[in-house]
């Protein structure tokens, strides 16, 4: 009976491994495959694809910080602007750097790994001094730190150009590849970068450090007793997030060819943010799903309903509606939709299994405690 109860978890495991492999395979090929069926179809949607998977990037890092150490970051957005600010000064012209670099960019690629490695620097700064602090304090010191740095940025304007923004800035330079004009390869670079994050973070995952992560996550002074480093292993966490925001800092510079401290406000956290709450804490493929989904509300569905709006207002005449701001509504929508998520469905819509159940646990202990505090009162 036991050999066979072992032979059917055997089976099941396999098979579950086997319909992930499936399933990842078939992603792959979709992404790869992408430019191709938006040529065919006439959909238009390269420079969509972009930003969306760029964002992913960014939920993939913050996702190790919340998801995996359970420490909540405000200003992930202030990492970002690192990455794209040190690759501005690593590659463009009008960088105040140059007489570092002799005049000559750096290349694009060992720029990237530099604008990482600074943004990580800065989370190991950051996170040193008050990483020793727990919820809701940590909290408003990220959140602090994500609103001082866009306002050095633009008030240090003989540094970083203020307001006014930094260009042009490097690009990749592939022989027979076109990075300056066609967005194609832009996207498979990104694709590229989103790949090897999903490896990375996966392994990190199920590695002794994962574990010391969940552990530090779910109760720190259970953790602490076991031999967590309660500092380093935090520290860890928000550093390597930070790197991954300084990563994809430095790819949005680099595409986008000018930067301004106003692309790196407090709603960018909160957006990538909503990101990995509703695609489910800790899971990468969920995380993945919920960038998914609200990189086509945020970046197609907005579009169309925005053209819709500005439709009926010209067939109707009415100026006001065809001169509507619809993207001011954006932040309401998503706004709402994170209430109403950890209202309904507080694990996400794809949470792990390990979330769910903790989750569920924390609730039938909830549940547990109400029916005796029931009991006590009846008998007194």
């Amino acid at each position: 009976m036991r050999r066979s109860s072992e032979g059917w978890w055997y089976t099941a495991k396999g098979a579950a491994r086997d319909r992930n492999i499936v399933t990842t395979a078939g992603a792959i090929a979709l992404a790869l495959a992408f430019p191709v069926i938006n040529q065919v179809l006439n959909l238009g949607w390269e420079a969509k694809a972009i930003p969306i998977s760029l964002f992913i990037v960014l939920a993939l890092g913050l996702n190790v910080v919340v998801g995996f150490a359970g420490l909540l970051d405000l200003g992930y957005a202030a990492f970002f602007a690192i990455g794209a600010y040190s690759m501005a000064f690593l590659t463009s012209e009008v960088s105040p750097f140059a007489f570092v670099r002799e005049g000559q960019p750096v290349n694009f690629f060992i720029a990237m790994l530099i604008s990482s490695a600074v943004a990580a620097c800065f989370g190991v700064l950051l996170g040193a001094p008050t990483l020793r602090l727990r919820g809701d304090y940590l909290a408003i010191v990220t959140l602090g730190f994500g609103e001082i740095v866009p306002l050095v940025i633009r008030n240090t304007p003989e540094v970083t150009k203020g307001t006014q923004g930094m260009n042009p800035i490097g690009y990749p330079e592939v022989p027979g590849v076109h990075f300056a004009t066609d967005p194609v390869p832009w996207y498979y670079l990104i694709v590229a970068v989103l790949m090897v994050s999903v490896v990375l973070t996966g392994r990190l995952q199920r590695s002794r450090i994962g574990r010391a992560w969940a552990a530090m996550r779910e109760d720190e002074v259970a953790a602490a007793s076991m031999g967590v480093n309660l500092v380093t292993t935090k520290l860890f966490a928000f550093s390597l997030g930070a790197s991954f925001s300084g990563f994809a800092g430095s790819i949005w510079a680099s595409y986008l060819q000018v930067i301004a401290p106003e692309q790196f406000r407090f709603d960018v956290s909160i957006f990538v943010l909503v990101m990995i709450i509703l695609g489910g804490l800790g899971n990468i493929y969920g995380v993945i799903a919920g960038g998914l989904i609200l990189g086509f509300v945020d970046r197609i569905m907005f579009d169309w309903f925005s053209a819709i709006v500005h439709g009926i207002g010209r067939a109707t005449n009415n100026s006001e509606l065809e001169l509507t701001d619809t993207s001011r509504m954006r932040q309401l929508l998503f706004g709402v939709s994170l209430v109403v998520l950890m209202l309904v469905r507080p694990e996400g819509l794809f949470p792990s299994a390990r979330r769910r159940a903790e989750l569920h646990a924390a609730e039938e202990s909830e549940t547990e405690a109400a029916q005796e505090r029931a009991v006590i009162e009846d008998i007194e």
